[in-house]
C-alpha cells in the first residue's frame, strides 16, 4: 500500500463493572460527552454523533460500520487502545469480539496504554483507581496474550512483522529487557517478531530505539508545548490570549489549532536546532481536533478551529514527507477515530457530517505538494511569522 493510514481507536462505548463502582452506574464515555456544555459564545459543545449514533461498542453491527466508512476514506486499519494491568485487562470485550468472530474484516493492531486510571482524565498518579504495575514474569505473561492477536491474517504489520505500540514506553523499568523478551517469545514460538514503536506523549525528546524499540511515534497533540496547559489557575498570559478569540476569560484554556501544530513542530525544531536532542527518525502522528471539557470543565483544554480543512492540510502534508521511506514503512497515525469527550474524532458528527473523512480520502489523492503549499497555517488565520512565534520549554 503507498500510504498506510491508521487511525487510534477507543472502546471506552460499554459500560464495565469497573466503570460502574467509579463513576455510577451505565457509565461509558457518551456520559461524559451528552453532558457538556458550552462554556462561551461559538464553543462547540456538546459534540453529538450523526452516522452512528451514541452507539454500544458490543454490537458487531456498529464495529462493521465503523470499519466501512474507514475503509471508505483510505484509512488502512485501526490501533486498538489496549489495557493490560498484569494479566487484568479492561475495556476488553470489543476487541476479544474482533479477534473471536472474525469480524470486521478491517485490519488491526494493538496500542498499550500503560499507564493507571486516575480520576484526573490525564494520566496523573493521582486519585488512582487501577494502577498500572509491571513484572518480568508480567512480560512473559503479556506476550503470550499478545501472540494470540499476531497471529490473526489481520494484524498490522510493518516488514512482515506484527505492529504493537507502547504508549509510555520509559515507563518500563527494564525496556531493553522487556522487548528483548518479547522478541524472543515470539521467534520461539514461531511468531514473527513484533515491530515495537514507543509513543513519544510523555518523552518528546526520547529516540526509542535506545531502549529497544524499532521506532518512536511523534505523537500529536503534545500539549506540553502549549502555554500554560496544566495551569488551572487565572492568569493574565491566558487572558490575552483568550480576547484573541473574543473571550473575555483569565482561566479558560484556548489556542487555534493552526498554532498549535505549528508550535508543536517548531518546539522539536527547537530542540534540535539547541542541542537539546538529536534528529532521529519518528513515524508521524496528526491530531484531529482537541476539547476535553466534556471530561475537565473549565479547566479543559479547547483547541478551536479545528476544521476539516486545516486537518485535511495538515494530514496531506504528512503524506507528502512520507514518500521518501519504503512502502512498508510510510506509516500515518491519526489521532482519533472516537475519541469523543476529548472532541478528537474522525466519525461523524451535526457539525461537520463527514467532513473529516472526506479530508482524509482528499489528502490521500493530493499530488505531491511543492514547498510553496508547506505552510500548515491556512489562508484567513495568522500570517506564519506570528504561528511560528517560539514557546518557552516547559
Amino acid at each position: 500500500m503507498d500510504k498506510r493510514i491508521i487511525a487510534f481507536y477507543l472502546p471506552q462505548y460499554h459500560p464495565i463493572p469497573e466503570n460502574d463502582a467509579w463513576w455510577g452506574k451505565g457509565f461509558t464515555e457518551w456520559t461524559n460527552v451528552a453532558q457538556a456544555k458550552p462554556l462561551f459564545r461559538g464553543h462547540y459543545q456538546p459534540h453529538i454523533p450523526a452516522d452512528l449514533g451514541f452507539y454500544d461498542l458490543r454490537l458487531c453491527e456498529t464495529r462493521s460500520a465503523q470499519a466501512q466508512l474507514a475503509r471508505e476514506c483510505g484509512i488502512e486499519g485501526f490501533c486498538y487502545w489496549h489495557y493490560w494491568f498484569e494479566g487484568k485487562r479492561l475495556l476488553e470485550r470489543p476487541f476479544n469480539e474482533v479477534l473471536t468472530l472474525g469480524e470486521p474484516d478491517f485490519p488491526f493492531c494493538l496500542a498499550w496504554a500503560n499507564e493507571s486510571w486516575s480520576r484526573r482524565w490525564l494520566g496523573e498518579e493521582k486519585e488512582v483507581l487501577q494502577e498500572q504495575t509491571y513484572s518480568f514474569e508480567d512480560d512473559a505473561n503479556h506476550i503470550r496474550w499478545l501472540m494470540r492477536a499476531f497471529a490473526d491474517r489481520r494484524y498490522l504489520r510493518v516488514k512482515g512483522r506484527p505492529l504493537f505500540l507502547v504508549y509510555r514506553p520509559n515507563a518500563l523499568p527494564d525496556p531493553p529487557r522487556t522487548t528483548d523478551l518479547w522478541r524472543d517469545q515470539c521467534v520461539r514460538s514461531g511468531v514473527a517478531e513484533p515491530y515495537l514503536i514507543g509513543i513519544n506523549a510523555h518523552c518528546p525528546l526520547l529516540d526509542c530505539r535506545t531502549i529497544g524499540f524499532d521506532g518512536t511515534l511523534n505523537f500529536e497533540p503534545q500539549l506540553g508545548v502549549l502555554p500554560e496547559p496544566m495551569n488551572d489557575r487565572p492568569s493574565i498570559g491566558k487572558l490575552k490570549r483568550n480576547r484573541e478569540f473574543g473571550v473575555n476569560s483569565p482561566k479558560l484554556k484556548l489556542y487555534d489549532y493552526a498554532k498549535a501544530r505549528q508550535w508543536m513542530i517548531d518546539h522539536r525544531e527547537w530542540m534540535m536546532h539547541e542541542g537539546i536532542c538529536q534528529d532521529f527518525p519518528t513515524v508521524p502522528s496528526i491530531f484531529v481536533g482537541w476539547d476535553n471539557t466534556p471530561r475537565r470543565r473549565r479547566n479543559g483544554v479547547v483547541v478551536l478551529n479545528s476544521t476539516p480543512e486545516r486537518f485535511e492540510q495538515g494530514l496531506a502534508q504528512l503524506v507528502n514527507d512520507t514518500r521518501a521511506k519504503s512502502c512498508a514503512e510510510r506509516l500515518i497515525f491519526i489521532n482519533a477515530w472516537n475519541e469523543w469527550a476529548e472532541g478528537n474524532h474522525l466519525e461523524p458528527d451535526l457539525k461537520y457530517g463527514h467532513g473529516h473523512l472526506d479530508a482524509v480520502r482528499r489528502a490521500l489523492s493530493m499530488p505531491k505538494l511543492n514547498n510553496s503549499a508547506r505552510e500548515i497555517v491556512s489562508s484567513g488565520s495568522q500570517s506564519a511569522g506570528a504561528a511560528r512565534e517560539r514557546v518557552p520549554l516547559i
